[in-house]
C-alpha cells in the first residue's frame, strides 16, 4: 500500500532563478513637487516641514523639468545673503537643477543600487509617456534588499556550489 501526500500539488520553484524586484514595486508615488514659479523660502519651508533633502519640479502638465535639493536652496541663502538679497527674491527655476537623469520603473533594484553608487545621488525620478510617476531613493532600494533576507543575492553562486 502506498502513502499518500496530503500536501497537494506543490508549486516547483527553480533555485537558479533570482527573484526579480524592480524599481516601480518599491518607488515612492506620493511625491512631494515643486513648481519653477515658487520661491526658494517656499521650497526650504516644504523641505524641513516634509523631512525632505530635495525634490522633482514638474510644470503644469506633470512633467519633470528639473531638481532642486537643499544643496541649491543653501547655495541661495548664502548668495542671498552676501548680496544682502531677501530669500523671497529668487525662485526654483533659477535656482533648479534642470540635467535631470532617470531611472526606468522596469530597471531591477540591484541595478539601480549600482546606479545610485556610481551617481552618488540621493533619489532619481521616475517617468513614464514624459510624466512624473514616482521617485526611487536610496532607502528604498535598502527596503526591497531586507525582502530578500534569506535568499541567495544572486543565482550564480548557488550553481558553483
Amino acid at each position: 500500500m502506498a502513502i499518500k501526500s496530503f500536501q497537494g500539488a506543490r508549486k516547483q520553484q527553480n533555485a537558479n532563478e533570482p527573484t526579480q524586484l524592480k524599481v516601480k514595486d518599491y518607488m515612492s508615488t506620493k511625491l512631494i513637487t515643486f513648481r519653477p514659479e515658487q520661491t526658494v523660502q517656499e521650497v526650504v519651508e516644504a523641505l524641513i516641514r516634509h523631512k525632505i533633502s530635495g525634490g522633482p519640479v514638474v510644470n503644469d502638465k506633470q512633467e519633470l523639468i528639473g531638481i532642486i535639493s537643499e544643496g541649491d536652496c543653501l547655495k541661495q541663502l548664502s548668495e542671498s545673503r552676501y548680496y544682502n538679497m531677501p530669500l523671497a527674491h529668487d525662485n526654483v527655476e533659477l535656482r533648479m537643477v534642470r540635467d535631470v537623469e532617470t531611472i526606468d520603473g522596469n530597471m531591477d533594484v540591484f541595478d539601480a543600487a549600482n546606479k545610485f553608487l556610481q551617481s552618488k545621488r540621493r533619489r532619481f525620478p521616475i517617468v513614464e509617456n514624459g510624466k512624473l510617476i514616482g521617485q526611487i531613493s536610496q532607502k528604498d532600494i535598502l527596503i526591497a534588499a531586507l525582502e530578500l533576507k534569506g535568499e541567495n543575492w544572486n543565482s550564480t553562486t548557488k550553481r558553483g556550489s
